[in-house]
């Protein structure tokens, strides 16, 4: 099945969304609870799976879809459907401020995009979005990131959700060392592990944590600069209960 050939527009800056146009008949997909608005004429519908194989039996489609729960995402996606007679835009947003990526999986090597499990947002119609596992199952699952990731395959469209600032790097041959978590998305020719940091030393009193992510190999790869574990970690000192906001010279008068 060939994707819809949908336009689109980023708006925003530090915080962005994408708003897709879509001809008549047109189809987008989404993660549950991503749309932002919608014009006037489109109509959404809630399915289990992509829609990516429509003559595919419920018993593939229930296998299908379950899939997703691995990742921690919904059973079911949304399909958002033109059924006007002239165009019609509507608008996704993540759950956390970030940065929207556009990837065209055509121009990709297999066509194919491996993604954080929590980084797909939203695709034309077309797209199959599945799951595929970390070869080393010990090192994910002491990573605790890693070991579930999501796979995008097909011929058009495709938005990823980054928090913070986007790096893209390219590697020809090369290893490069990430912190686990800020990896979004790479292309399929890259490996991928999570390896230790180090020495029990560095892992203990170095402040990078225990385990890194590992790229090797040729490809593109997309980094976020910052993940949700780490917002939560940066903003949970200010909670209403917290030292330093009792310290402070209002902190009496915010209760």
């Amino acid at each position: 099945m060939r994707s819809h050939e949908i336009d689109y527009e980023i708006k925003g800056e530090s915080i962005q969304i994408v708003e897709v146009e879509l001809d008549p008949r047109e189809t987008v997909i989404a993660e549950a609870g991503a749309m932002l608005y919608m014009e006037e004429g489109i109509n959404f519908e809630t399915k289990m799976g992509d829609g990516s194989s429509p003559d595919q039996g419920f018993l593939g489609k229930l296998l299908s879809a379950g899939t997703r729960v691995l990742t921690g995402e919904s059973l079911f996606m949304t399909h958002f459907t033109n059924l006007g007679a002239a165009k019609r835009k509507v608008a996704f947003s993540a759950p956390y401020p970030g940065t929207v990526i556009p990837i065209d999986l055509q121009q990709l090597p297999n066509q194919e995009l491996i993604v954080q499990k929590d980084g797909f947002l939203c695709a034309a119609l077309g797209t199959k979005v599945s799951i595929t596992l970390n070869r080393k199952i010990g090192s994910g699952l002491l990573g605790g990131e890693g070991f579930i990731l999501q796979k995008l395959q097909g011929d058009g469209m495709a938005f990823v959700h980054a928090g913070g600032t986007v790096i893209e790097k390219v590697l020809h041959g090369e290893t490069l060392r990430i912190d686990t978590g800020c990896v979004v998305a790479f292309e399929s020719t890259l490996d991928f592990n999570i390896e230790s940091s180090g020495s029990l030393k560095s892992m203990v009193f170095g402040g990078e944590g225990m385990f890194l992510a590992t790229i090797r190999g040729t490809g593109k790869v997309w980094l976020q600069s910052m993940p949700i574990r780490k917002l939560i970690q940066a903003i949970a000192p200010y909670g209403k209960n917290s030292k330093k906001e009792a310290s402070s010279i209002l902190g009496d008068f915010l209760e």
